[in-house]
């Protein structure tokens, strides 16, 4: 690994190229903000599901009902 010139935690790996980041305390953090975004995303997602739930309730709610109201004029 060689070191990169003004980069304190960055080294060019000798073989491919590639510049790595040795800076273990950014990764956490990285890993710590992508599952937070995957909680988040999983969140808004079982909300989506069950307001899609709530909806659909509520419109067999309102047939049923409209069905029923018209039933009394038979």
């Amino acid at each position: 690994m060689i070191p990169i010139e003004g980069h304190k935690n960055l080294y060019r790996d000798e073989n491919t190229g590639a510049i790595l980041n040795a800076d273990n305390i950014e990764y956490n953090n990285y890993l710590k903000l992508r599952d937070e975004k995957l909680k988040q995303k999983n969140e808004i997602d079982n909300l989506k599901k069950e307001l899609s739930e709530i909806k659909s309730l509520i419109r067999r709610l309102l047939n049923e009902s409209w069905w029923n109201w018209i039933a009394k004029f038979k």
